[in-house]
């Protein structure tokens, strides 16, 4: 069997693990495995071959980790189910929040009962707000500045 079949097999398993596993690694090494296929066709050293995965898995980690990163960044907050669905999103007050007492704010049209405590003033009608925690269904909210 040829070198090149033999490293497009161990591509496909590792693509096969990536899929599964979601491991940024197993992407990276199958990309050096492509490489090595590829190098496959000019040379028939093992070595280079060899050399050829480790390098440019390498190279393909250290480019795609912190992509990847950023991505699962930016989609961390599209993950959030239930309340912590709405941990840092937006509110406008309804109902104004008061030193120590509960106000009212509304959320995509669902209205929720807030406090935002340490506060030592009024928060009015129509003020934006963010969720920075909840306790059963009361949103803690911040004031935006």
């Amino acid at each position: 069997m040829s070198a090149w079949i033999i490293w497009l097999i161990a591509a496909v398993i590792l693509l096969v693990i990536e899929v599964l596993s979601q491991a940024v690694w197993a992407f990276s090494c199958a990309v050096g495995c492509l490489a090595a296929a590829l190098l496959s066709v000019y040379t028939d050293s093992l070595a280079a071959q060899g050399i050829c995965v480790g390098v440019v898995a390498v190279l393909a980690w250290i480019g795609l980790a912190p992509l990847v990163r950023r991505i699962e960044k930016k989609t961390a907050h599209r993950a959030r189910t239930g309340m912590d669905a709405l941990l840092g999103r937006r509110a406008i007050v309804i109902d104004e929040i008061r030193p120590d007492q509960l106000g009212r704010a509304r959320i995509d049209g669902d209205y929720w009962q807030v406090k935002a405590p340490g506060i030592a003033h009024v928060i009015h009608h129509g003020s934006e707000v963010v969720v920075t925690s909840y306790d059963s269904i009361i949103l803690t909210v911040e004031e935006l500045k």
